[in-house]
């Protein structure tokens, strides 16, 4: 879609906004809306101590990352 341009009494250009030429029904927008799901985060067990994590970060109870210490932790 070719985007509109217009002069105004000053010859500044600017383009219109976007304008619905119907209303969208209230099935029709919680159609579109029906996808917006959250899904469950993806979990992985450390490789030094076994406790479950997010991929590609560091370990929050041991400090490891790659089974290098990178943080010490207190225990």
């Amino acid at each position: 879609m070719a985007s509109r341009n217009y002069i105004n009494i000053n010859k500044e250009v600017y383009t219109m906004s976007i304008c619905p030429k119907n209303k969208s029904s209230k099935g029709r927008r919680d159609k579109r809306r029906a996808n917006w799901k959250m899904s469950a985060m993806n979990l992985v067990k450390c490789s030094k101590c076994g406790e479950l994590m997010m991929p590609h970060r560091v370990c929050k109870a041991c400090g490891s990352y790659n089974k290098k210490e990178i943080i010490s932790v207190e225990k």
